[in-house]
């Protein structure tokens, strides 16, 4: 098979796990109407069952999609390790004389690791193959979190943990200049907030930012002020 026939079935089959990863989240939200609209007593009022109705969609939407990913997120780095580009992966190290080595070793494989899945789980704000999605963009930490170079002094970092329903991903603009990290859910956030910054306006002003959005974990501040304090 040549590249280009490779590289188009690879983009069929993305489109075909993306569209699954859809049809799942609108199933269980249907289902979890149905099933809400269904359970609720027959003496509330159809408002009341409307709302019930919908909060169950809520949550079948975000179970169905959680056990959908734990099929569909091998299947993407799968279709990632089919690229029809020259692979240039090296072979394994040998095996570790010292438990120091052996230490070290683990640590570049954890960091390899961790920006490998930043790039993986970045579809969900970047559908593109280019960007977000280049691996080798990347930067993993050995505690599994990894960083993005956008600009100078513009970093997205990549945190994930495993929830209930699945692994759940948290994507963060920092900067080191004093602003407030940003949750950022789309590639048009980060485009907003580069516009901002080049016209000299606050970012939270160009993100639609809002204090009642989820406050970043810990972790992503204090690496935040070490960005403060690098650009300082």
């Amino acid at each position: 098979m040549t590249a280009t026939l490779r590289q188009t079935a690879i983009s069929v089959v993305n489109t075909m796990i993306e569209g699954a990863s859809m049809a799942s989240t609108l199933i269980g939200g249907a289902a979890g109407a149905y099933l809400g609209y269904q359970v609720a007593p027959a003496a509330w009022t159809d408002g009341t069952r409307i709302l019930l109705a919908g909060a169950v969609a809520v949550i079948g939407a975000v179970a169905i999609d959680g056990l959908a990913e734990l099929v569909l997120a091998p299947m993407r780095r799968l279709m990632r390790t089919r690229s029809p580009l020259p692979s240039t992966r090296r072979s394994a190290p040998a095996p570790a004389a010292t438990l120091g080595e052996a230490l070290a070793q683990v640590v570049t494989a954890t960091e390899e690791d961790a920006a490998r899945r930043a790039a993986g789980d970045a579809f969900r704000i970047d559908d593109g193959d280019n960007f977000l999605r280049d691996e080798n963009r990347w930067r993993g930490y050995e505690d599994g979190e990894a960083s993005f170079y956008l600009a100078p002094g513009v970093v997205l970092h990549h945190r994930a943990e495993v929830g209930k329903y699945g692994r759940k991903n948290h994507f963060t603009l920092l900067t080191g200049d004093g602003e407030q990290p940003v949750a950022i859910t789309s590639m048009e956030q980060i485009r907003l907030h580069l516009a901002a910054r080049a016209a000299g306006l606050p970012a939270a002003q160009a993100t639609g930012a809002t204090e009642d959005e989820d406050k970043p974990h810990p972790a992503v501040i204090e690496l935040h002020e070490h960005l403060k304090t690098l650009e300082a």
